[in-house]
């Protein structure tokens, strides 16, 4: 018996290693195109090279992708996790390590440092957790892959352009499974357009270096339509019978007239005076307060489209305060 069973799985071997063999000739080949297509494209060979040679798909990669969670959590659950009492001490100690340096970067790019410290704590914990992937290899899995390898492959392009620019090694290059890079977990296209050089050494390094993290957070912000002048939004009350149509980013009014319609603060006290163009967002649709929101929000929303996201994020710039 013992004979028979070792021979079927000598058997199953032999059969599934040409497929294996296979697989393996087919991602080389793929990865020769890419290295084509890459110097077409003027990266250089040593490049091209260091960062493709000996690579291999990842299966755990393509797990994490497959079987990426339904979200589950209810607001109330969401906030608790994200905007912990530990995150808010932890946000408002590292702003005060950091004063100068915010205050310096906030001034320029016209960000209030809370906005940044609160991107930072929730993106990564405060730059404690950025992922253990190495970017290209992680990319050229999901490029491959098909299920959305064109977007993938565009992004393994930036990477490989990011390393041809001398920010950073293949090496070093670490990020989420999906190729989310450094302190702020910017995507290699988003690195590209938006990372920043702060201390001059000739470098865009999100990855270990607090300022380039700082001012890359900043000047996405700014280029997406910050408000220095502007909050984020805050919680607000409807009045029974009210109008759900009149709930989502679609809708545009003055304060006044979402005053005049009944809305208040959650004590009853009357909105601020200050004429703002706002819409009202529910972030779990029944089971979340509403809040009037801003264009920062909208600015928030660039970065991360998911309207619990952009909540937690102006909650805990609001408890982290100016310091």
């Amino acid at each position: 018996m013992f004979r028979t069973v070792a021979a079927l799985f000598l058997l199953a071997a032999v059969i599934a290693a040409p497929d294996a063999f296979g697989a393996e000739k087919r991602f080389e080949r793929w990865l020769e195109g890419v290295r084509e297509e890459g110097l077409r494209r003027g990266l250089k060979p040593a490049t091209l090279d260091s960062a493709l040679s000996g690579i291999e798909p990842i299966p755990h990669v393509i797990e994490l992708d497959r079987r990426q969670p339904e979200f589950t959590l209810t607001f109330k659950q969401y906030m608790t996790r994200v905007v912990s009492a530990r995150r808010v001490e932890k946000g408002r100690r590292k702003l005060r390590e950091n004063r100068a340096l915010l205050k310096a970067i906030g001034a320029k790019y016209r960000v209030q440092p809370r906005f940044i410290v609160a991107l930072w704590g929730i993106e990564t914990d405060f730059g404690r957790i950025s992922g253990g992937f190495k970017v290209i290899p992680a990319l050229a899995t999901l490029a491959y892959d098909g299920r959305r390898s064109a977007y993938f492959r565009r992004e393994l392009f930036h990477a490989l352009t990011i390393i041809d620019q001398g920010h950073i090694t293949a090496k070093r290059m670490m990020g989420s499974w999906a190729g989310a890079m450094g302190q702020n977990q910017f995507m290699p296209s988003s690195f590209i357009k938006f990372a920043v050089d702060h201390d001059g050494d000739g470098k865009r390094n999100i990855w270990t270096d607090r300022g380039d993290v700082f001012a890359s957070t900043a000047n996405y912000l700014s280029r997406v339509g910050w408000r220095y002048d502007q909050t984020w939004g805050r919680e607000v009350r409807i009045p029974d019978g009210f109008d759900a149509a009149l709930i989502g980013l679609k809708v545009k009014k003055r304060i006044s007239e979402w005053q005049r319609l009944g809305v208040r603060r959650p004590g009853g006290g009357d909105l601020p005076t200050r004429d703002l163009v706002a819409s009202l967002v529910r972030p779990e649709q029944d089971d979340s307060p509403v809040f009037i929101i801003y264009d920062n929000y909208r600015a928030i929303l660039r970065w991360n489209r998911a309207h619990l996201f952009a909540t937690a994020v102006g909650r805990l710039a609001d408890l982290i305060g100016d310091g």
